[in-house]
């Protein structure tokens, strides 16, 4: 033999123990349900995930039980994150913005035993219980509270859980291949679908996502998840985070701009991750509080398309870098991110800008392709548009509770969107396939139709659909609503001259009062086609 290296399994445990040992001091700041902010540190974290390990295993829970969680991003959820894995079995975050009935689905299809929720959500919580015959228990993320116990039968509560238990507790020595966490679609056609992750994948995840061309977080950093640990485990962030030891901000129920700004200038962040209209709501808010954010460096933007005025915007009065990224529930999430390469360096500013407006290029662990409608690959030129297939270490292979793969014959999961690729692997979201709009056997991406809507500054919020037309069979549609009720039809369409071509510029605008949102607060175009589908006929 020729001498070989030593093998340790990939495991969720060993990234909460390593920033328990070497970024012990290391400040976690939480928002609690009641509006305060509590301070632990990363020790503190990884004892109690020890502690919740101990005390499920008390409850004689079998490997692999799903475990539920209806929480905000706190302290108590980031235990229950690495303390459940850790112990073998499943972490299974739920959106509590859904319905009901959605909630009720997804609890019995996960077959949850195990349910922490905060104290929010306990009078929604005890009318779902008798819908759900698979749950054992239900845990309160707090102290015991007689009014919470009134109203939830056989109530438990977290703290007192974690009390009863030593903290030395040995993390199981787990298969890497085991599941570690489960994440639904968020389901706009048909019921949601489950994805389930595994240690392997997860720590591959947070490893291959963390390069410098990625989420590049650092011991030095204070970051703030404004992505909710129920959508896609908060984009992969507190694992991470916890792989390099970095401050850690938790900031609960609260996302308005406001709130997010004194929590910004409290906790020094210096990265902040979450959705284009969070952004949104701080820019405003910037205005009104006089707040420079001068700890703030860069954000991370997903979740939907970013619209480009925001990019300068906030460089250039604020100092803070936009980063594009992409992926979905299927990809863990990260698929793509969009930093430069060295060549760009010598770039114009408005050259580098029309880079950084697309959705980036692929960390190592992704591969991407496009192909056309009978799986044929086509040419990545940055011009030719095709449907987006992905796969990597941490791409799905089957949903959850199906034995059949989601994936082509030679193995490549469809994403479902249209994309552009160039040469150098940057990719651009051209539209979803289900959206796009063909209007005389011709492509019109309504990502451009809202981008440029969203460049005028009497829009507050666009959505561009597919209108049945009797001779082009598709056309463009806007929906919008007005930061100026001044604006008119007239004035908005007149906006799109020479931005795009002219057959592409919208036939119509309805202005709304609101878009509709879905629970991961994305734009429900299918409802506005059922409300307006017709509108031109």
């Amino acid at each position: 033999m020729l001498g070989h290296m030593m093998t340790q399994p990939l495991t969720i445990s060993s990234l909460i123990e390593h920033a328990g040992k070497y970024h012990a001091g290391t400040v976690v700041a939480s928002v609690e349900t009641t509006g305060g902010v509590s301070r632990s540190t990363w020790a503190e974290v990884a004892n109690n995930a020890r502690k919740l390990a101990a005390a499920l295993d008390r409850l004689g829970l079998k490997p692999t039980t799903r475990c539920g969680t209806i929480a905000w991003n706190n302290r108590r959820h980031l235990e229950i994150y690495f303390g459940v894995a850790g112990a073998g079995y499943v972490c299974h975050t739920l959106n509590p913005r859904l319905k009901p009935e959605q909630l009720i689905y997804i609890l019995n299809h996960a077959e949850d035993e195990v349910l922490f929720i905060d104290a929010t959500f306990v009078p929604a919580v005890a009318q779902l219980r008798a819908h759900l015959p698979n749950l054992r228990h239900i845990v309160l993320m707090g102290p015991e509270d007689a009014s919470a116990s009134a109203q939830i039968e056989d109530l438990l509560f977290y703290d007192t859980l974690l009390e009863a238990e030593s903290g030395d507790y040995c993390w199981p020595e787990l298969d890497e291949m085991t599941p570690s966490s489960l994440c639904y679609t968020s389901g706009t056609t048909g019921n949601p679908k489950g994805v389930l992750y595994t240690h392997r994948s997860t720590v591959l995840h947070t490893l291959g996502g963390n390069q410098p061309d990625g989420l590049a977080l650092a011991a030095r950093d204070s970051v703030m998840a404004v992505v909710p640990m129920f959508h896609v485990n908060a984009w992969g962030v507190p694992y991470m985070a916890a792989a390099v030891g970095s401050k850690l901000v938790l900031p609960g129920p609260n996302l308005d701009g406001e709130s997010l700004v004194r929590l910004i200038d409290a906790e020094e962040v210096t990265i902040a991750l979450g959705v284009p209209t969070i952004w949104m709501g701080l820019l405003k808010a910037l205005e009104t509080t006089g707040s420079k954010i001068p700890s703030l460096e860069r954000t991370v933007v997903g979740g939907s398309a970013l619209p480009t005025v925001m990019i300068p915007a906030f460089r250039d009065r604020y100092g803070v870098d936009l980063i594009h990224a992409w992926g979905m529930t299927e990809t863990s999430p990260l698929g793509t991110l969009n930093q430069l390469l060295q060549k760009h360096s010598h770039l114009s500013d408005a050259e580098q800008r029309n880079i950084r407006e697309g959705q980036g290029r692929p960390p190592f662990g992704v591969e991407l392709r496009l192909v056309d409608e009978t799986g044929t690959q086509l040419p990545e030129d940055g011009q030719t548009q095709g449907r987006l297939q992905v796969r990597g270490h941490w791409i799905i292979g089957s949903y959850f509770g199906q034995e059949a793969p989601c994936l082509t014959p030679d193995g490549w999961f469809d994403t479902g969107d249209v994309a552009t690729i160039d040469p150098d692997g940057y990719m651009i979201i051209r539209d979803r396939a289900k959206d796009i709009i063909k209007s005389g056997g011709e492509w019109i991406s309504t990502v451009e139709l809202e981008d440029i809507a969203m460049s005028h500054p009497g829009v507050a919020q666009a959505a561009a659909i597919a209108a049945r037309h009797p001779k082009w069979d598709e056309r463009p549609v806007l929906i919008v609503v007005k930061s100026d009720e001044r604006l008119t039809e007239v004035e908005l369409l007149k906006h799109y001259a020479g931005k795009v071509a002219s057959w592409q510029v919208p036939d119509a605008v309805v202005f709304v009062e609101m878009l509709p949102l879905g629970g991961t607060g994305k734009v429900q175009k299918n409802k506005l086609r059922e409300s307006y589908g017709e509108i031109l006929l």
